[in-house]
């Protein structure tokens, strides 16, 4: 007898691949010379500090765990782009940025797009993806996730703008835009675009104001500082 052969409906249509290089190791947040790192750290300094200085530098780095991950992170990504890899230097800071990321709970990669004036309040539990692009003078709280999304409209790494500030437990996923001078609030799950100068939370994170960032962001590092870093990342896209 025959059987009558129930026609398979069509397999669905996979989404375009990603480019190679999204979600792998790159350069494009590597400080080009060691000016530009020195330029970039001094920004970052100025944050924890206030000023800039050998004696600022030497007591932030050794008792002030965000500012410590920051200088092996950008010395590390400045050594990945130099010949052989620094001859054998580049190896030596990598151990050293492994290490501290243990220590202290910082998963953010040497070859990140981060901008001038990063501040990391605390430590632990801060997870952000390689492609995740920083802009300037970021404020950052412990527990902060910045995901990638692999597939869907939303597919990529977040973009976070200027002067924002990302609260204690967030979380970004996926290819999301935070504009300037935002501010996230504590815990929120951020699956949507931020307007610039928006306070949102809650899951998922809805707009609670207009206030933006103000008051939240510290120490700004002033426009002398931030001049002097320009042009410092291999392959700097404006995060504003």
């Amino acid at each position: 007898m025959d059987m009558a052969t129930t026609p398979r409906a069509p397999a669905p249509a996979l989404e375009e691949p990603a480019p190679e290089e999204t979600g792998k190791p790159h350069l494009r947040g590597c400080p080009v010379s060691f000016a530009k790192l020195k330029a970039l750290l001094a920004a970052d300094l100025y944050r924890y500090a206030g000023r800039v200085g050998f004696g600022p530098f030497v007591r932030h780095y050794a008792f002030t765990p965000g500012y410590k991950y920051t200088v092996l992170m950008r010395t590390t990504g400045w050594l990945k782009l130099k010949p052989a890899m620094a001859f054998g230097l580049y190896p030596l800071a990598k151990w050293l940025l492994l290490r501290a990321r243990y220590k202290y709970g910082f998963a953010i990669p040497e070859y990140m797009e981060i901008g001038p004036g990063l501040f990391l309040n605390r430590f632990g539990g801060f997870y952000f993806h390689g492609d995740t692009v920083l802009g300037s003078n970021v404020n950052i709280t412990h527990g902060v996730v910045l995901g990638y999304m692999n597939r869907g409209a939303r597919r990529g790494a977040p973009v976070i703008g200027d002067r924002s500030f990302l609260g204690s437990g967030a979380k970004v996923i996926g290819g999301i835009q935070i504009g300037a001078e935002a501010a996230i609030g504590a815990n929120a799950v951020v699956t949507r675009d931020v307007p610039a100068r928006t306070v949102v939370g809650g899951i998922p994170a809805k707009p609670l104001s207009d206030q933006g960032s103000d008051g939240y962001i510290n120490r700004l590092a002033p426009p002398h500082l931030l001049a002097a870093c320009e042009g410092a990342l291999h392959g700097w896209r404006d995060g504003s």
